[in-house]
């Protein structure tokens, strides 16, 4: 007759859920693009302006 171990085993069961929230991915595109264009307004300014007064 063999001799079985009573084991407790937990086993922990985890449910992984990919969230995209278009609103959210549409907000920090809306960001970026304002800082890209605050930029190239920037840069348009100092060669328009700026770099031709010296």
């Amino acid at each position: 007759m063999a001799l079985q171990e009573n084991r407790n085993i937990e086993i922990e069961k985890r449910n992984v859920e990919e969230k995209r929230d278009s609103s959210m991915v549409a907000s920090t595109f809306i960001k970026y693009a304002a800082y890209v264009i605050i930029f190239f307004m920037a840069l348009f300014f100092l060669v328009k302006y700026v770099f031709p007064m010296f």
